[in-house]
């Protein structure tokens, strides 16, 4: 860190000189503006940038660097992750025909990038999205109602027996598509954030705040996955003579996990924290129903019993991770709460 004296100058104003390097970097001169923001903590911040217009990023990428489809894939959501506005694809000569197809499947699995030019031998994208327009605390709130509407709907599906519950279940594992794009574009607003002051600004939230929103659409996304478990475990075992009373603690499980879920999220919201606390608590009564329910399964035969445990498993973890959210509730709550970032 370097340290500079602050001098008075005149009768109300007060002047401290800049780094040499810091200003040639920034190609800023004698009778330039400069950006001065105000942090709740009382920190400044210098930026050459006066105005709310945005510096388009590009990432380019040289297809001869990669070797296939899964590595092109996993740069392509890095990128956009890290808030590229535009990425760039460029070949020696024709792109091979994998890329196309990775390309495609990639606007399908984010929400605003697009194909805005494409040759034999490039191919470029543009994310039309404009971050304003969904604030990371929307994208939560959604997140959560697809979460708990599939964990609802498969646990019914597979409780009631009813006609379409195998459409039910194949609906479900395509809702965990919806909930990986809402993540990624979490990821990829909280790290906007991070990098661009004014945008933080702009959507009322601070740096430090988004990674906390951050965290718990991480959990949110876990427990998407473990409703995608249920699902997958269900499919074998809708046309199996199954327990009724087994089928009705399931069910009341699955309950007690969802009221646990809930009570994460609205105390989030409410910013609640005795609401938080109480919470983690009520998740050793679930603890307690899944163990008597894994006790019964272990009566089951063969495959039947794994497929059981496993749904039981995910019901807890659910509820665990709903935990999670809660804790992470506690520790948002207070940190906002510090005095020295008022």
């Amino acid at each position: 860190m370097e340290i500079r004296k602050l001098q008075a100058t005149g009768g109300s104003s007060y002047v401290i000189s800049l780094p040499k390097s810091w200003v040639n970097r920034c190609r800023i001169g004698k009778g330039d503006p400069v950006g001065i923001i105000v942090q709740k903590d009382g920190t400044l911040i210098l930026t050459p940038r006066v105005t709310d217009k945005e510096v388009a990023r590009i990432k380019r990428f040289s297809i001869e660097d990669f070797d296939g489809p899964i590595i092109l894939f996993r740069c392509l959501i890095g990128a956009y992750v890290s808030g590229f506005d535009y990425i760039e694809l460029q070949g020696k000569g024709d792109l091979p025909l994998y890329v196309k197809d990775v390309v495609r499947r990639f606007t399908k699995v984010t929400i605003g990038p697009e194909i805005i030019e494409e040759s034999r031998g490039r191919i470029l994208l543009k994310d039309l999205l404009d971050p304003m327009e969904m604030s990371i605390g929307q994208i939560i709130r959604r997140m959560s109602t697809i979460v708990k509407g599939m964990h609802e709907d498969v646990v019914q599906a597979l409780i009631t027996r009813v006609e379409n519950a195998r459409e039910i279940i194949d609906d479900v594992l395509k809702r965990d598509d919806e909930v990986d794009r809402l993540y990624w574009l979490t990821m990829r607003q909280t790290n906007m954030i991070s990098k661009n002051w004014m945008m933080a600004e702009k959507m009322g939230i601070s740096p430090n705040e988004s990674i906390y929103y951050f965290r718990i659409g991480r959990i949110i996304e876990r427990i998407g996955d473990h409703a995608s478990i249920i699902a997958l475990n269900s499919i074998d075992l809708i046309d199996k003579r199954l327990d009724g009373e087994l089928l009705s603690m399931i069910g009341s499980a699955s309950s007690l996990s969802l009221m646990i879920f809930r009570g994460a999220m609205d105390t989030f919201f409410k910013k609640d924290l005795k609401g938080a606390n109480d919470n983690i608590e009520s998740i050793k009564k679930l603890e307690k129903a899944c163990n008597e329910l894994n006790h019964m399964i272990l009566q089951q035969k063969g495959s039947l019993s794994f497929m059981l445990a496993r749904i039981v498993e995910s019901i807890r973890r659910t509820g665990e991770y709903s935990g999670d959210i809660s804790e992470n509730v506690i520790n948002f709550l207070i940190d906002v709460d510090d005095p020295q970032r008022s």
